[in-house]
């Protein structure tokens, strides 16, 4: 199934609409898809479902905002990512099992503190670059709020809902000291929906 649902990204229409709607921090309607895509609404509205047939997106139903009441109509239907991982190894890889494993280990032996050291000095090299371009490349899916960069996806997302502390930690530890070089400073700044770090720029002051 993964490799049909990953398939469908291929058709050019499909990819914009699902790429709008991961970028979104709300849900989206058919309309405002239709319109992101640049395509008429009745496409859109049956790219989307298919899109949600496998798995790629979730739909909701409810009203639009500011409608109440009897005659506030049907709920509109409405778009968002899903939270489903989709990946394609050809032969078969399990990765996800062999990290599961060490990672209770690491838990129960107590390696955080080694374990932040070592993935400190492979985070992402923000020095010299754009840190914006570097965090998309790892998959962080980062934004700008403001001043403050934010990272709508977390790469570890998995791992991290089984064991927070520990993975929540490593990633941290993937940023800080990258991020110091760079002029950002990483807080640790969980979220409903993003990674539990964000960036923002160093006070010089």
């Amino acid at each position: 199934m993964s490799i049909e649902a990953v398939a469908l990204l291929q058709d050019p229409i499909r990819r914009r609409l699902y790429d709008y709607i991961a970028a979104a921090n709300h849900d989206v309607s058919r309309d405002e898809a239709a319109e992101a895509a640049e395509i008429k609404r009745p496409l859109a509205a049956f790219h989307l479902d298919k899109l949600a047939e496998a798995g790629l997106l979730d739909a909701v139903f409810r009203r639009p905002e500011g409608k109440t009441g009897p005659g506030s109509g049907r709920p509109a239907k409405f778009y968002r990512r899903a939270e489903a991982e989709f990946a394609v190894n050809l032969p078969a890889r399990d990765y996800r099992t062999v990290a599961t494993i060490l990672a209770e280990v690491t838990e129960h032996a107590g390696f955080e503190e080694a374990i932040a050291k070592a993935a400190a000095q492979h985070g992402p090299a923000l020095a010299g670059r754009d840190p914006l371009e570097v965090l998309r490349e790892r998959g962080y899916e980062p934004y700008l709020d403001g001043e403050v960069i934010r990272l709508r996806n977390c790469p570890f997302h998995r791992l991290a809902v089984d064991f927070p502390p520990l993975v929540c930690g490593l990633n941290f530890a993937l940023l800080e000291g990258v991020a110091a070089e760079a002029g950002w400073t990483a807080r640790m700044d969980p979220a409903p929906g993003r990674c539990c770090v964000s960036l923002s720029k160093t006070n010089t002051d």
